[in-house]
Parts: C-alpha cells; sequence; structure tokens
C-alpha cells in the first residue's frame, strides 16, 4: 500500500483521486466532523473518471464540471486567471484504475484541503468551493438540483445570529458523529425547524427548535448564538438583512463588471499578439508546414510557443536556471517536455530593446542557416512577455572564458584559431552568401556562443540590418551597438556597411589575441588614455614611424596618409 492510498481530507500534488479497479481501493477525500474533531465528517470528495464531486452524507452535494484546457467548467476563477494557474491536471482512466491528480511546479506548496462546511482550497490560493457554497439564497454553478420540502423555497438560507432563548430544544440527536452542516441540513429539511445548533463543547451533536427568535441585547441571561432560518425570522427586524443583500448582489456587480473589463483586455491583447505572430507567420520567417507542435499550434520552421510551457520549461523562471542578462533581458536554461535544453531569452520591460527588435531578430535569424550561426526555435508572446528560445550553448560566451584568468588557459592556439575561423565564416556568410545581406551591428565577444565542443555561433540579431546586394552603405540617425567596437565613421556620423563589422571583428580578434577587453586596456602617461584598439593602433604607428626615420630616402611627412591607412582596423 502506498504512502498516498488515504489521504484524509488533504490532497497532495501527485496523490491520486479515484478508484483501483483491481483491489477495489477507493481514494478520496474526507472531511473532519469540525475543526477540533478530526474523524470522518459530513463531506467527501471523489473523482467520477470525468468530473471532481463532492457529496453531502453519500448525496451528491456539488460537482467541478469536466476537466477541460486545464481548468474545471465550475471553478471560475481557473477560467479567469489562466496565466497564472499554476496546476497541471492528470487524468487516467484504464483497466486497472481510474483516478485524477495533479502538479505544480518544483518549490511551490500545494494542499487541497476540504473542510467541514464542504469549502474546498488550497494553501494560500483562491478557493475552489467557498463554505456552504450550495445552502445559500442563490443557486451556485456545479450545485446539484436539490428538491426542497413544500416549506422551503431556494430563498431560505442559515444565518448565525445571538437570539433570545424561551423555550427548549423541541428535539436533540445526541449522535457525536453530527456536525454543525449535518445539523442544518436536517432542521432544513422538517418544516417545523426554524433553527438549529450543536449540543457538545466540541461542535457535535444536534439540537433543534421550532419556536420563532427575536433578536436580543448584550447581557441577557438567555442569550445564545444558533444557526436561524431566514423565513422564521420575525419580518419588522430583517429590513437589514436586505441592506446586506443589496450590497453584497453590488459588489458581486462590481467584480463581475471588473472581471469582464479585464477579459476584455486579455481578449484585446490576445489579438494584437496573434495579428504580429500571423504576419510573423506569413513572412518568410516561417514554413508552410501542416505539422502541429507540442503546444498544439500549428508547427512552423519556427514554434509559436506556449507561455506556460516555457514557465514549465525554465522552472517559473527560476534564478538557478538564469544564464546570464543582457541588453534584451535576461536568459534562462530550459528544458522541453520532449527532452531538448533551450536557451530563452526574455524581454526585460525596462529593456532599451522592444518589439521592433523582437521582431526583427526573428525575421532575420529565421532566414539564416549556418553552423557557426545560433539556431533560433521560436518565439513566445503573451501580454508584455516576449521571449525568443534558441538551442542550448553549453559552453555559455565567448567572454565567459576569454576573460577570465582560470577559464582562458582552455582557450589553447588551436582552439583560438578555430574560434576564430569560425567566427569569420559566420560573417562572411551574413555579407556574402545569405539570402539577404546582413549586417550585424553589435559584434562582440559576450555575443558569442560555444557550443559543447567550443566552436563558436553569432548570436543576438536584434540590432541587425538588411543590405540590397547593390547598396554598400547606409546611414542612421540612432547609433546602436556597443562602444569601443563601432568604427568612428559609424559612431561618429551614423555611415555603416560590412565595414563596420570587419571593424568589429577586428577589436574582436585583438581580445582573443592578447586576453584583454577592448575597453579595460589603457595606458596611463600623462594625459594620454586609451582602449585596446588605440593602443596597437599607436604601437603600429610608433613602429612604422620608426622604420620609416631609418630608411634612407623615405620621407614620414610624404607617407603619413598611406601610414593612417595602414593603422586603421576597416
Amino acid at each position: 500500500m502506498g504512502k498516498f492510498d488515504n489521504p484524509t481530507d488533504t490532497l497532495l500534488a501527485g496523490m491520486k483521486l479515484g478508484i483501483n479497479l483491481k483491489t477495489g481501493q477507493n481514494w478520496s477525500l474526507a472531511s473532519w466532523i469540525n475543526e477540533q474533531v478530526p474523524a470522518p465528517g459530513t463531506f467527501t470528495l471523489e473523482w467520477n473518471g470525468t468530473q471532481l464531486v463532492m457529496k453531502r452524507r453519500g448525496g451528491t452535494y456539488w460537482s467541478s464540471g469536466t476537466l477541460k484546457n486545464r481548468s474545471f467548467e465550475f471553478i471560475p476563477w481557473l477560467s479567469f486567471d489562466t496565466c497564472n494557474n499554476i496546476y497541471s491536471f492528470n487524468s487516467v482512466a484504464n483497466e486497472n484504475e481510474i483516478y485524477f491528480s495533479y502538479s505544480v511546479p518544483d518549490g511551490v506548496v500545494s494542499e487541497w484541503a476540504l473542510n467541514s462546511r464542504g469549502g474546498l482550497s488550497d494553501t494560500n490560493r483562491p478557493l475552489f468551493v467557498t463554505d456552504d457554497v450550495c445552502d445559500g439564497f442563490e443557486e451556485y454553478p456545479g450545485c446539484a438540483v436539490q428538491n426542497p420540502p413544500t416549506c422551503r423555497t431556494r430563498k431560505d438560507g442559515f444565518m448565525k445570529q445571538s437570539v433570545h432563548i424561551s423555550e427548549s430544544p423541541s428535539s436533540i440527536k445526541e449522535d457525536s458523529s453530527l456536525g454543525p452542516s449535518d445539523c442544518q441540513a436536517i432542521c432544513w429539511n422538517n418544516c417545523s425547524c426554524t433553527a438549529c445548533n450543536t449540543i457538545y463543547t466540541n461542535g457535535t451533536g444536534c439540537r433543534f427548535w421550532s419556536t420563532k427568535f427575536t433578536q436580543t441585547y448584550a447581557g441577557d441571561a438567555n442569550r445564545e448564538a444558533l444557526y436561524v432560518l431566514s423565513s422564521s425570522r420575525v419580518t419588522g427586524n430583517s429590513w437589514w438583512i436586505w441592506v446586506i443583500i443589496a450590497g453584497v448582489v453590488l459588489v458581486v456587480l462590481l467584480l463581475m463588471g471588473f472581471l469582464y473589463y479585464l477579459r476584455r483586455k486579455s481578449k484585446g491583447e490576445r489579438k494584437m499578439e496573434e495579428a504580429m505572430l500571423h504576419e510573423l507567420a506569413t513572412s518568410n520567417s516561417f514554413s508552410d508546414s501542416k505539422d502541429v507542435d507540442h503546444d498544439g499550434k500549428r508547427a512552423h520552421d519556427l514554434k509559436l510557443f506556449s507561455f506556460d510551457s516555457i514557465v514549465v520549461a525554465s522552472n517559473n523562471f527560476s534564478s538557478e536556471n538564469k544564464l546570464g542578462e543582457g541588453g534584451f533581458g535576461p536568459v534562462y536554461k530550459g528544458k522541453l517536455p520532449e527532452g531538448q535544453e533551450i536557451a530563452v531569452k526574455r524581454l526585460s520591460r525596462g529593456s532599451g530593446q522592444g518589439l521592433v527588435e523582437f521582431k526583427n531578430e526573428i525575421r532575420l535569424i529565421a532566414r539564416l542557416q549556418h553552423m557557426n550561426l545560433v539556431r533560433l526555435l521560436g518565439c513566445c508572446s503573451k501580454g508584455e512577455e516576449k521571449m525568443l528560445i534558441y538551442e542550448f550553448m553549453p559552453n555559455k560566451s565567448l567572454d565567459f572564458f576569454l576573460f577570465d584568468p582560470a577559464r582562458r588557459k582552455i582557450l589553447d592556439w588551436k582552439r583560438c584559431h578555430n574560434i576564430i575561423e569560425g567566427i569569420a565564416q559566420g560573417l562572411l556568410y551574413l555579407h556574402k552568401y545569405s539570402r539577404l545581406r546582413i549586417i550585424h551591428r553589435d559584434l562582440k565577444a559576450s555575443n558569442i556562443l560555444l557550443d559543447h565542443d567550443l566552436n563558436p555561433k553569432i548570436s543576438d540579431f536584434g540590432m541587425a540590418r538588411t543590405f540590397g546586394r547593390n547598396a554598400s552603405e547606409a546611414n542612421t540617425n540612432r547609433i546602436v551597438g556597443t562602444y569601443g567596437y563601432m568604427p568612428p565613421e559609424y559612431a561618429m556620423e551614423g555611415i555603416f556597411s560590412v565595414k563596420s563589422d570587419v571593424y568589429s571583428f577586428g577589436v574582436l580578434l585583438l581580445e582573443i589575441v592578447s586576453g584583454r577587453k577592448n575597453k579595460s586596456f589603457y595606458h596611463n602617461d600623462g594625459a594620454l588614455t586609451i582602449n585596446l584598439a588605440g593602443y596597437v593602433s599607436l604601437l603600429n604607428l610608433i613602429f612604422v614611424s620608426t622604420l620609416l626615420s631609418t630608411t634612407p630616402g623615405v620621407s614620414f611627412q610624404n607617407s603619413q596618409t598611406n601610414l593612417v591607412s595602414k593603422s586603421t582596423l576597416k
């Protein structure tokens, strides 16, 4: 017998609710008699193969409705709040067993508890079913149809209040297995009963009255709190009840209006997202494949991942799964249900990049296929959440090794040569052999990812621009990229071309060879402060000027133009 075979009044993640068809073992919840007495009480919760069913003393009291799309028909908040719905439900029916279970992400505490009043709730979350929900003044979704006696109507209900006791109870049931909910059910089905209460101090047994009561005042020696039927109260003293009911109705209407507004707003956002994704899906970024991916949507060369699937894959974006942070936002490691590892680049709300860069990267990288370019698997868009899903690179980025004294030892010259050659091949493909001529505009060590064998892959195409085949250069008023890797004509005048990437590659090459960051290298001699690229240019200038000054018949002045062109990285 498993440790979960007797779930008592609490259902934990992984527990079964149902029946073992071979052994006859029944997995169900049973409420306590009351909060003080843990013996099995009035209510049970069972699984009938399609829905959750709550019973009161064997008779159906409430049902959840069928399970569909990660929610139950008659548990409203699961339907309204699908974004924060943390549950994954599992329904099994075979020749051995029929059961229901649920799971939650790691680190989430969850306990479904059935209380003595028929309430069903989870730890620190909205109620699934409120106490006495099917004994109220109005019908509630999921409540079983009850045929009241001729003396009762659906408007009749119990309210606990202090009243003046002038007579003894009309009848008593000393059965200690009866709780307050049992007492009310017995009283409601007895036309002569007007109020009830328990007998013992632990809240068990039942007393019933058949007289009318008046409200009492503080200090009344015969004052007692009873569960009084609404139809038995004195009319003259009940006006305030209608005020309360009107207030409750007003609050409910306001809440429903607010929920309707949120749903309309969410629907509008979804339409915008669907329009954007449709725009991407109908562009050349996607193929015409009619397969279906694991999210149940139409599959393309790029997949449209659901937000819930990414939350599960990344363990709810846990800090343990965080790989790093870039200009776009944080990057997380994830794992899809089929076992594939992924990298999730999540757009930060405060990011300098936005929807334009998000769409730009999808359009561009989806058209690129080269062993030295990182592969984009798909994207996810929900409300303000924008994410790009990449193949996972186990060795992070080049700067992780290059600028760390210990890890740099791994990068011997053979590996460095392979990395330099791979980056050059990737750039050559972008500039010459891809379907579009593409200028990356942000080539640097942190945007070079390394696979399992330390092979380089160029990433982050949010700043990239396309060129016509006959175009040689362009001009922009918006300077993007990383200072120190930009050629002077781009940083100062906004002119960029394939030479811009070549300049960035040259700076990157200096960093690989020297093991020093471009911006961290400086020579402070009096007022002179320069970066790595400037330092190398200065050394080149000194070397050439020395060579010219020692060469007979060659004038340094006349060779200045040639010198500058030789010492400038292009």
